[in-house]
């Protein structure tokens, strides 16, 4: 099975202690099964240039996040499934974010799994594969 990492998936190994499950089921996982959307990226930017450590943020996006993972685009086809998607949601009086969005239809069009710690925004996608291990990891034993 092949995984695309949601924004608080990669937050959470950024951090000083990420979830020590999360991090063991992480080790199990090839490199070449682990991906994140350019929305990631973009919003793991967004946080790094909004913080007063800016350096040291972009310093782990750039040394650290995108050495270890493949970039999937947002690209035309993947726009095609994020409008469908999102014109179901409407439809069933549910809305959720673009950017969730956009990466959710990452995850759909490629048949990725998404790995996210933000259940109940995901959830309302029928169609997404949820990987809750990251949820699972922050629970206290």
């Amino acid at each position: 099975m092949a995984y695309l990492f949601d924004t608080d998936a990669i937050s959470e190994l950024l951090r000083p202690k990420p979830a020590a499950g999360f991090v063991r089921w992480l080790r199990k996982v090839a490199r070449e099964e682990q991906f994140v959307s350019a929305i990631t990226v973009g919003e793991l930017y967004q946080g790094a240039y909004r913080s007063p450590a800016r350096e040291y943020h972009l310093t782990n996006i750039e040394q650290r996040v995108l050495p270890a993972v493949t970039v999937l685009p947002y690209d035309a086809a993947v726009a095609k499934v994020f409008g469908r998607i999102r014109a179901e949601l409407e439809a069933s009086g549910k809305r959720l974010d673009d950017a969730d969005l956009q990466i959710a239809a990452t995850a759909i069009y490629h048949g990725l799994e998404l790995v996210t710690g933000n259940l109940r925004h995901f959830q309302r996608i029928g169609s997404l594969k949820v990987n809750a291990i990251l949820f699972d990891a922050k629970k206290p034993k």
